[in-house]
């Protein structure tokens, strides 16, 4: 730990096997024999054991706080990620840990078997060293709660590290591990990447293996992938998923290395479709970033989002819902789930959808024709660049769940104003650090979304910006 203009800075980088590694390049050294499976397990518990006690990212080891007990349970041999050791989040079953899904409503029992898509994960050879915490059921965009620590920033410990995948982002920028699962119903993924300085890659729909829940969903806003300090550890990760698995109903990806020679036309914004101005440090990334495309040949223009004027109550009301139903099926969690012990945010949420439940349809008809909307706003073009959120990471306490709900929605809804409309179509989108940062050296996350199927331009578009400018490093602050 260091401190740096009298904040305070977390990481664990240091003189071990896992270096200044990133996954791809720690896979790399292990297959080459440099270090073995077992000694990047053992270093990685070693640097979560370091700062884990400033950051409270990790839920549950996979055997106690000495670290993975036995053989890997994937092959260490195989995969693009043979051997590096890595986190689940802990809304995701794992065969051994419990999953508490952030809620203190129940006591959560050990998992019988792996999850879907933990399956999918493990296929690429990663080494789980146990699961990350995250808020209530995911659905704050920080990670804190009611009567227990928040997951706090790296890069400043006073901050908020993002929601809802935010002990997985905390764990991988202050270096403990080099890349961590995390998922994303309303921007869970690109939220925390942005508050911590990492890419965070939030697939099409179908492109990785549905979730359990997402599967019962009338419109499957859910998807599941990675935070990873590169882009190549993204791209690494998608091509993996889909040898694992691919989506017929999208093309295939393969694995993309680097920058395209194609010149793209890309469209950007500012501020938000329902009326939410993003601050000054947010707009200048952005701004900045626009500059940067220009000056790399391609053509970035201004574009107005075709938005229905009722998608942020629509969507407010579906995530009501979602809570409503957790309540209401808790018991299928833990034979003790009271959802009168969940946190104020969610009994909001409940509260709210109890309120305007008569909507449900109206709302499920105007949400599955946003893609209709959203689709011509891309004509044209190849991509829409935007901020993530509309404002820069916020201090812990300012989106707490003890803050009385109707401030704390009039909060999130001010800071979560551009992720959640591609989870509602199923179009990808990645987030990726700007090259400028805040006034206190907190990252500032710009956001880039395509067509379904689009990742590849993402990933080219990403790694371009990378190869320009690196993204900034915790270790050099």
């Amino acid at each position: 730990m260091t401190t740096f203009d009298g904040s305070t800075i977390v990481h664990a980088f240091r003189d071990d096997a896992l270096g200044e590694h990133d996954a791809v390049g720690l896979a790399a050294a292990i297959r080459r024999g440099e270090v073995s499976p077992a000694e990047a397990a053992r270093d990685a518990v070693e640097r979560v054991r370091a700062v884990d006690a400033r950051l409270g990212a990790v839920q549950v080891h996979a055997a106690g706080p000495a670290g993975p007990a036995g053989p890997a349970r994937a092959d260490a041999t195989v995969g693009a990620f043979a051997g590096v050791p890595t986190f689940v989040k802990d809304n995701t079953d794992y065969q051994g840990l419990p999953t508490g899904h952030g809620s203190a409503a129940f006591r959560p029992r050990a998992a019988k078997r792996d999850a879907p898509f933990t399956r999918q994960f493990l296929s690429s050879g990663v080494t789980v060293l146990g699961k990350t915490r995250l808020p209530e059921f995911g659905f704050s965009p920080t990670t804190e709660y009611d009567g227990a620590e928040p997951v706090r920033n790296p890069w400043h410990t006073d901050y908020s590290a993002g929601g809802s995948s935010g002990g997985s982002a905390a764990l991988v920028a202050a270096g403990a591990v080099p890349i961590a699962h995390a998922n994303d119903g309303g921007g869970s993924i690109r939220i925390p990447a942005a508050c911590c300085g990492l890419v965070g890659l939030k697939p099409s729909r179908g492109r990785v293996v549905a979730s359990a829940l997402g599967r019962q969903l009338p419109l499957d806003i859910i998807s599941d992938g990675v935070v990873s300090r590169s882009v190549r550890d993204a791209a690494a990760f998608l091509a993996a998923a889909e040898t694992y698995r691919r989506s017929p109903a999208l093309p295939p990806l393969g694995l993309v290395e680097g920058p395209s020679a194609r010149r793209l036309r890309i469209g950007f914004v500012l501020d938000s479709p329902n009326g939410v101005h993003s601050d000054a440090s947010t707009r200048a990334a952005v701004k900045e970033t626009v500059e940067t495309l220009g000056r790399l040949g391609h053509t970035v223009e201004p574009v107005e989002l075709g938005m229905d004027p009722s998608f942020t109550d629509d969507f407010l009301t579906y995530w009501g819902m979602l809570s409503f139903l957790l309540g209401f099926t808790g018991r299928t969690l833990g034979a003790d789930f009271d959802r009168h012990r969940m946190d104020g945010l969610s009994q909001g949420l409940r509260e709210e959808y109890l309120r305007n439940w008569r909507r449900t349809p109206g709302v499920l008809r105007r949400l599955k024709r946003t893609k209709e909307a959203y689709a011509a706003s891309f004509r044209g073009l190849d991509l829409v660049m935007s901020p993530v959120l509309a404002h820069t990471t916020p201090p812990i306490g300012h989106l707490s769940p003890t803050v009385p709900y109707a401030k704390l929605i009039e909060r999130i809804l001010a800071y979560v104003a551009f992720t959640p409309v591609d989870n509602v179509v199923g179009t990808p989108s990645i987030s990726v650090p700007a090259a400028s940062a805040t006034p206190d050296g907190l990252p500032v996350g710009v956001m880039f979304s395509a067509r379904p199927g689009g990742e590849r331009k993402l990933l080219e578009i990403a790694f371009e910006l990378e190869a320009d400018r690196p993204f900034r490093r915790i270790q050099d602050r």
